[in-house]
């Protein structure tokens, strides 16, 4: 105990006498292990979904893969093959997301349900889906059982205590429309299945064939199931099942191209096989950051340790004379290392709390430092011990194992293969620097392209009203549409299955002369077109002046033309869902679903017997009317659309598809602060290194200007060595930085070639950095007189 007190007020005492390299040290490392922290509890948090449920490594998802495409999309009968036919699925069910937001009401009070799902019995039990008070059982077939999620509860009913059914008004308080909430239920944020509200039945789906494909089936397998084997067994089901009673060979080997693949519910959140893995790969770009970041810093602790060194020289030799083993030694040298990490760690957890609301706000999450939950607990320790050990072992082992004879004679230098392992260690940051340099630049100028490009539609000015009244039927949605074009400022009005928000649309079988493929369709009303300003290739617009339009018109985009093989598409015949359609026009592509996705073959019809409902309204509106005409909407929408009635809700298009953006936007956060991190740690390394090796050369400097030296010259002789590291940095990086960013952009359908202009920058602010760092260390000792360092020779 006496030595570690010894050890204890040693370190302490050294620490203090180095205060300037020692602030450094713990500055620097507190601000990596700050942004270390946030990452790691951000990782935490994102491989964490669905894993509160027991079975969720057993749990998959069924979907579809055909020639052009990935869905998770099923229909109800193959659930039930999939049950009677493979013993070693335990349990499947199915679900079904609402198609769009249902207020609910009790007196003055409303809550909107933005996403209303429906559930049957065994996917509940297979997602671990509980009601306060447990999973209940509808009484019949037809009988449905309906939950709100618990904020929902509490806005509608305040003093509620027990957890009792409820009646509530659904949609406009003058529908007269009721149902009854049986309870409240509590929505599990870390899931990939999220709600505001759920309709539980005890089957979905009873009497809908093949063709009716908007379900998600999930099943439950037995552990140790060769999920391989599975997949290829329900595959031959599908067919055998959807090719029942086909005689056209055609038709039967058109279905024999499309296979079924399931896909672990664990994968849902991050990198669905039906789905965009950005998120995953953006995961996985910030982990990597993050662990680049601490490494850094703790490059600079070990650099400034040895640097460090000549000054422990003489108290080791010492020691060693006293009697004193290496271990000991190198225990001493690991304390006052670990304090200093110990320190830093305290520093970094309050710095991470500070930063914390704004890396909640970028990300969309609720973190919290001081939760069990995100596993800090034996995190912080863990890293603790291990930034000690890889930060402190080569400079405890290299202090201690000085000769003393040599070192209490004066003539100890530290070794050439420290001087290089010092050069490399700081090559390897500014490695990392340029690298995040280059990796910011290039994402701003992806982001930049993706903000400039041509859309193919304009979304400035189009505001999409939220609805729950369906307007399938174009007779049904002309007087709203009346009513709304005699606002002053609305310059157009349409409604439609979706809007271009980045959303996937329904697909289906569509044939033109022979050739048959699955296409997305997209049901429209009149002055669809027009509202979006999409433009037309050939022919027409679907027009009020030709009644077939409302019959069997068709318009298709260039990209379902070019995979017909179609030139003159206008007045040919395209055929899908058991009807003809004429097809009217081609309109231009248009990136509906953003950059990083092709533009899929699509087409717009306003009769579709397949289709989905059309919901989504959209007004064109003049900019310098915009308000006036939202503030009449609001006022006249009870009388314009009554079933919606007081209920006007409305976001602004253009804001709507900004969101694609999102992910790109962190990531260009995230580069931003690593960049300035990595730059910032970097060179309060070679601030400190600059000192060490000036300090190391004064003798040699004072000669210098004796000698007539300038202080130009000299300046030029110490900047050289750095120079050339800095260089070399940038030579290593650019291939590294080239190879990610090209990987990068890759993900991208539109892209911008890779510019040059990223690592021409880089090069230029590491080389002036390192110049105006260097200099500004050395500028003391080149000011210094020769004679005051030359005094005691």
């Amino acid at each position: 105990m006496s030595m570690f007190k010894l050890n204890l007020k040693i370190a302490l005492r050294n620490l203090w006498k180095n205060k300037s390299i020692t602030s450094i040290n713990v500055g620097g490392l507190a601000i990596a292990l700050a942004a270390f922290i946030l990452v790691m509890m951000y990782f935490t948090h994102e491989t964490g979904f669905d894993k509160t449920n027991p079975n969720y490594k057993n749990i998959y998802i069924v979907g579809r893969i055909y020639p052009e495409f990935k869905t998770n999309y099923t229909s109800p009968p193959l659930l039930k093959a999939i049950m009677q036919n493979f013993p070693e699925v335990e349990n499947g069910g199915l679900v079904k997301e609402g198609s769009y937001e249902l207020p609910l009401r009790n007196g003055n009070k409303t809550v909107i349900t933005k996403s209303f799902m429906q559930i049957d019995y065994n996917a509940a039990k297979i997602l671990n889906i509980k009601p306060n008070g447990g999973l209940g059982k509808p009484a019949g077939e037809m009988d449905r059982l309906t939950y709100l999620n618990e904020a929902g509860m509490k806005t509608l009913f305040p003093d509620k205590k027990d957890n009792k059914p409820e009646m509530v008004g659904v949609g406009s308080s003058n529908s007269g429309i009721t149902s009854k909430i049986n309870g409240a239920i509590a929505n599990n944020l870390q899931s990939s299945i999220t709600f505001d509200a759920i309709s539980l039945a005890n089957e979905l789906g009873q009497g809908e064939s093949y063709g009716y494909n908007n379900y998600y089936t999930y099943i439950q397998v037995k552990p140790g199931t060769d999920i391989a084997s599975l997949e290829q067994k329900i595959t031959k089901l599908y067919q055998a099942e959807v090719s029942k009673g086909e005689t056209d060979e055609k038709r039967i080997d058109e279905v024999k191209k499309v296979t079924t693949f399931l896909d672990l519910l664990g994968n849902q959140h991050l990198r669905p096989k039906a789905g965009n893995d950005a998120p995953y790969k953006i995961l996985i770009a910030i982990s990597i950051l993050g662990i680049l970041i601490l490494i850094i810093a703790s490059i600079n602790f070990t650099n400034l340790s040895i640097a460090q060194a000549s000054k422990r020289a003489k108290e080791v030799g010492v020691k060693k004379v006293m009697g004193a083993y290496r271990f000991q030694l190198t225990t001493q040298f690991l304390t006052e290392i670990f304090i200093q990490c110990l320190v830093a760690t305290v520093l970094a957890l309050m710095l991470a709390e500070l930063l914390l609301p704004s890396f909640n706000n970028l990300f969309q999450v609720n973190l919290s430092i001081w939760s069990v939950k995100n596993n800090l607990i034996w995190q912080l320790p863990l890293i603790l011990v291990l930034i000690t050990m890889i930060a402190g072992i080569y400079p405890a082992l290299v202090l201690s194992g000085f000769k003393p004879a040599l070192v209490l004679k004066g003539n100890f230098s530290t070794s050439k293969q420290n001087y290089w392992l010092q050069n490399s260690l700081l090559v390897f940051q500014f490695c990392i620097a340029v690298t995040f340099i280059i990796g910011l630049f290039v994402v701003n100028s992806q982001l930049k392209y993706m903000r400039s490009q041509d859309l193919g539609f304009n979304a400035n000015q189009v505001v999409y009203i939220k609805n729950i009244a369906i307007f399938n039927n174009p007779a049904k949605f002309a007087p709203v549409r009346e009513k709304m074009l005699k606002i002053p400022g609305i310059k157009a009005a349409t409604v439609a299955t979706g809007v271009p928000d980045g959303s996937g649309n329904g697909t289906n079988g569509y044939t033109v002369n022979g050739t048959k493929s699955s296409i997305d369709f997209v049901d429209v009303d009149f002055d669809y077109f027009e509202t979006l300003n999409i433009k037309l290739k050939e022919g027409r617009f679907f027009s009020q002046a030709f009644k077939t339009d409302t019959a069997n018109s068709a318009v298709i985009n260039e990209s379902a033309a070019a995979r017909f093989g179609i030139t003159n598409a206008v007045g040919q015949t395209i055929r899908g869902c058991d009807m003809d359609y004429k097809i009217v026009g081609v309109v231009k592509d248009f990136k509906a679903q953003g950059f990083e996705s092709a533009v899929q073959p699509t087409i717009y019809a306003i009769k579709n017997p397949c289709g989905n409902q059309k919901l989504q309204i959209m007004l064109k509106i003049e900019e310098n009317k915009m308000a006036a005409a939202l503030a009449a909407l609001k006022a006249q929408w009870p009388e314009i659309n009554a079933k919606d009635g007081e209920d006007f809700r409305y976001e602004f298009l253009d804001e709507l598809y900004g969101k694609l953006f999102k992910k790109q936007e962190q990531l260009q956060s995230v580069f931003f602060a690593a960049a300035m991190l990595t730059i910032f740690i970097a060179i309060l390394g070679l601030f400190a290194f600059a000192k060490y090796i000036t300090n190391g050369r004064t003798k040699e400097i004072a000669v210098r200007k004796i000698l007539g030296a300038s202080d130009i010259q000299i300046l030029t002789l110490i900047n050289s060595s750095f120079l050339v590291m800095v260089v070399v940095a940038n030579i290593i990086s650019w291939p590294i930085a080239y190879i990610l960013t090209s990987k990068w952009l890759e993900t991208f359908a539109y892209r911008i070639d890779l510019p040059v202009f990223p690592f021409v920058i880089s090069a230029f602010i590491t080389i002036f950095l390192a110049i105006f760092t260097v200099s500004l260390q050395a500028r003391k000792s080149v000011n210094a007189k020769p004679i005051d360092a030359l005094k005691y020779e």
